[in-house]
């Protein structure tokens, strides 16, 4: 028997959860771009709610979304809220959100990542935070943007990462929330400026830190900040 096929439901139809949840996404949306990690309407921001999933709409500037431009798919890609196309890069999130434990997910072309991603096959150890986001960040092979063939690429560079580099594209990473997945953004960003900093040095190679040191920042960072 056919899979029985849902129409989209209305925006006015969508729970308060949701409608939270398109706000905090948003607001991570325009930040990315008040932060320099995207121009126009590149890069893409989604976070999970149950079985849907909330992404910004192809093609429509941030800082003219509303709450009557909410998103949704489900896990297949179906479109279950609102009237907007998704992101061309939906595959790339779904299948994060697939095979992995990820609530949320920030993909930028943030220039000094974009930059390491055409350089190396991975951005080197440079900074402990590296152990934040399980390891060295690798880099994605090249596949053109919004095919399976690039989130499958994705996938195999995150295994054991929360972010990646995906080469000549951008980055993407993922969290529990909006605000962990956009911190790693900003981190790996960060960390792929200091690298390419620290590189162009005549006559000197930055120090790197091994395995071992990263491994245990990691374990460290596990337990930063406030608790309860």
């Amino acid at each position: 028997m056919a899979e029985e096929q849902r129409e989209p439901r209305n925006v006015q139809d969508s729970g308060q959860g949701e409608a939270q949840a398109w706000a905090e996404l948003v607001d991570t949306a325009r930040r990315t771009v008040s932060d320099g990690l995207v121009v126009g309407t590149s890069g893409n921001v989604s976070v999970r709610v149950g079985n849907t999933v909330l992404v910004t709409p192809s093609g429509v500037p941030y800082d003219r979304l509303t709450p009557a431009d909410l998103t949704g798919v489900d896990l297949q890609g179906r479109r279950v809220l609102g009237t907007l196309v998704p992101t061309s890069e939906l595959p790339m999130h779904l299948a994060v959100y697939r095979s992995t434990d990820a609530r949320a997910i920030v993909h930028t072309h943030a220039v000094h990542a974009t930059a390491v991603s055409t350089l190396v096959p991975e951005l080197p150890a440079i900074h402990y935070m590296t152990g934040a986001l399980g390891g060295p960040v690798r880099v994605a092979p090249y596949a053109t943007y919004g095919t399976d063939e690039l989130a499958e690429n994705m996938l195999r560079a995150l295994t054991g990462r929360t972010a990646c580099l995906l080469q000549n594209h951008g980055t993407i990473a993922y969290g529990a929330s909006l605000s962990q997945a956009y911190d790693r953004t900003a981190q790996l960003e960060w960390m792929s400026h200091l690298w390419l900093t620290a590189r162009a040095v005549p006559g000197l190679s930055p120090h790197l830190l091994t395995e071992e040191q990263v491994t245990e920042a990691g374990e460290r960072l596990r337990g930063y900040g406030q608790r309860g």
